[in-house]
């Protein structure tokens, strides 16, 4: 692989050809801010928020969009940079509701997390407000679109999978959203509930329902695991919390296959009172409890594998 020398904060460094500026400043432990960008899904320089310094270049460029060239020379940290970040993010945040302490997402939002890193109020810009109805038509996500920063990457992992596309961006301007066709509630849809909008949303738009009132992200832990329910094999992380399962959260983007509403709901099985030890069977009409070799046939198996003796 052919390689690149480029000067990043004033260090050289090298990195693969055709790489892209945020890609080599990851590379090299560089952080640079993100809120639309997701390393499985194709990059669309929407927030613009990776802007950064290239000498000769009159403009703030996306990193995430911009490839680098031999000899390029970056700054990702002076004023002139951060300024613009802290100008984008005080638009998001001026019509973003600041209800954070009530807010689902507390602790895992980028919108906050960079807000607090560059100093972010929301007290510049001052304006109207979206006030958009909120879909809590169905039991299984919670879509506020006031607390949407139109990043795209709900709108794109849908579009990573076959045949959905449920979601996609609606009308303009001011009153631009990411809507269903027709802008129907999601339940009118034909959206199986995956959840990987849900995992990739950066803020508090998208809420798994399951989850909600169980407890802040850092108080879980994660465990990758396969689902069983079916032979797709569909990956997804288990949340625990206390040693007791929470939910399940799915892949995002590109990462894995998506989990069906079996998958994401099976976890309930497990603490159900009514759940039985053996399997049920329809015997002549009414259904009775066997044992797991009967409902399997591995008696007769094993019958069958001695009389061969």
């Amino acid at each position: 692989m052919a390689l690149i020398t480029i000067t990043i904060d004033g260090r050289e460094v090298s990195v693969p050809k055709g790489t892209t500026v945020l890609e080599a400043c990851r590379m090299h432990d560089i952080s640079i801010p993100t809120l639309c960008h997701d390393k499985e899904i194709t990059s669309a320089g929407a927030c613009r928020l990776c802007v950064v310094q290239i000498e000769g270049m009159r403009n703030l460029p996306p990193a995430c969009v911009t490839q680098t060239a031999q000899g390029m020379k970056i700054e990702t940290q002076n004023p002139k940079v951060r300024a613009a970040r802290k100008t984008i993010l005080e638009l998001l945040v001026a019509n973003h509701p600041l209800d954070c302490m009530l807010c689902e997402k507390l602790g895992d939002c980028s919108l906050a997390k960079y807000a607090y890193e560059y100093g972010v109020t929301g007290e510049i810009y001052q304006g109207e407000k979206r006030n958009q109805p909120i879909d809590d038509g169905n039991p299984y996500i919670l879509r506020d679109p006031n607390k949407c920063i139109l990043c795209g990457k709900c709108v794109a992992t849908c579009n990573a999978v076959t045949e959905r596309s449920v979601i996609d961006y609606a009308y303009r301007g001011f009153n631009t959203k990411v809507a269903t066709f027709n802008d129907t509630d999601l339940n009118d849809s034909s959206c199986v509930y995956c959840n990987r909008c849900v995992a990739i949303c950066p803020v508090g738009a998208l809420v798994d329902k399951s989850m909600m009132g169980k407890g802040r992200t850092w108080e879980f832990t994660k465990e990758e695991a396969t689902c069983t329910f079916c032979e797709s094999g569909c990956n997804f992380d288990i949340n625990y919390k206390n040693g007791k399962i929470i939910g399940v959260t799915a892949k995002s983007a590109a990462n894995g296959r998506p989990l069906c509403l079996k998958g994401r709901i099976g976890s309930d099985f497990k603490y159900n009172p009514n759940r039985t030890e053996r399997p049920f069977i329809n015997q002549d009409g009414e259904f009775i409890q066997v044992a797991w070799e009967e409902f399997l046939g591995l008696g007769n198996i094993v019958e069958k594998i001695n009389s061969l003796k």
